[in-house]
């Protein structure tokens, strides 16, 4: 169902991004262990202090090169370590990449993100990238990238290249973190993002809710994201998507309140971070996904596949928009608003036609 969209605002202007102060795991568990509404109402504060409570960030996220990762995160269906149907395949033109980034950008969003299913990138991957990266740049829209692991020198190349922000999460509370992966330790991500904020790049990190884990080792994980100085522009929080052939496919379902409590005590102890309502959208009535908002999520995933697990279709986005009086930042009018929602469906039909 196509709706049309709301009347759209210009973007106001964003406050300088906060130096850490130092989170105690404990204080974080204080926060989750507030009267829920009380918590919710905390951060809805918080969040109008720093933001537009309607305006919403949208970033669309692409695999660029997807499957045979030879990670073994327990939670990913792309591990070479797990049968979960999911065909390995060769980087995507750039032809290709530049055209879903037009697409993307024509219907609202601001970022355009790619993934690549690598342990890390390699000089000539690197060199590859950073061609993408320069002709998504130049469509206009901030560029982000999630690629592994980084070696010295590279992060300055896609620096160079034109990327705006290097996502590399940090999944889960560090004391954990190798019961759930096994092939690399927490501390080789801090050492990518010390690299990524050593070469002038913006950071994405964020984490998994929904893996078993408890209420203890979420606060454990919100602390250590809190805890980055300085911290993270942007947080995207993720609910566990269970893929059949994963070890995490069986995960106890986490009570729709639980994840509402995990956005709320983000936004709290990273008041002018953007915090994406992520991964386990699809599975989000509307209503969980307003409370979200409400308790101070202002960013999310938009367009129909988040790496190879499903998102919410597009025109469901517009209409929850609609309903919540949100609207997507860059856009001015409805008017300007529908004439991109037409040249991005002329797009696709090209798409169609040439594939």
């Amino acid at each position: 169902m196509t709706v049309s969209p709301i009347a759209l605002r210009r973007k106001t202007e964003r406050k300088p991004h906060q130096t850490a102060q130092y989170w105690r795991k404990c204080q974080i568990e204080e926060l989750f262990a507030l009267p829920f509404l009380d918590l919710v109402y905390k951060a809805a504060e918080i969040h109008r202090q720093h933001f537009n409570p309607q305006e919403i960030q949208l970033s669309t996220l692409l695999s660029i090169k997807t499957g045979g990762c030879p990670e073994d995160c327990e939670y990913c269906p792309q591990s070479a370590h797990y049968n979960t149907g999911l065909e390995k395949s060769r980087m995507m033109d750039v032809e290709e990449i530049v055209e879903k980034a037009k697409i993307a950008k024509a219907r609202g969003a601001s970022r355009f993100c790619m993934g690549a299913a690598w342990r890390g990138p390699k000089p000539k991957d690197v060199a590859t990238v950073s061609e993408i990266i320069k002709e998504v740049k130049g469509l206009g829209l901030e560029t982000c990238g999630t690629f592994g692991m980084l070696e010295d020198g590279m992060a300055e190349d896609l620096k160079q290249a034109g990327l705006d922000y290097y996502n590399h999460n940090l999944d889960t509370d560090p004391d954990r973190y190798n019961d759930i992966i096994h092939t690399r330790r927490h501390e080789d991500r801090m050492d990518t993002l010390g690299k990524v904020r050593g070469a002038g790049l913006k950071v994405c990190c964020g984490g998994i809710v929904g893996m078993n884990e408890t209420r203890p080792q979420r606060a454990g994980l919100i602390a250590s994201l809190a805890n980055l100085d300085p911290q993270p522009e942007s947080v995207p929080i993720n609910q566990l998507v269970k893929v059949e052939g994963t070890p995490l496919a069986d995960a106890e379902d986490l009570d729709w309140t639980e994840f509402v409590r995990t956005i709320a005590v983000a936004r709290i102890a990273m008041p002018r971070s953007y915090v994406r309502l992520s991964a386990g959208r699809s599975n989000m009535p509307e209503a969980m996904q307003a409370m979200c908002f409400l308790a101070g999520a202002n960013s999310i995933f938009y367009g129909d596949k988040l790496l190879t697990t499903e998102n919410p279709e597009e025109d469901g986005d517009r209409l929850l928009m609609h309903k919540l009086d949100l609207y997507p930042l860059r856009f001015e009018t409805e008017n300007e608003y529908q004439a991109a929602q037409t040249q991005a469906e002329t797009a696709q039909q090209r798409i169609r036609v040439d594939g």
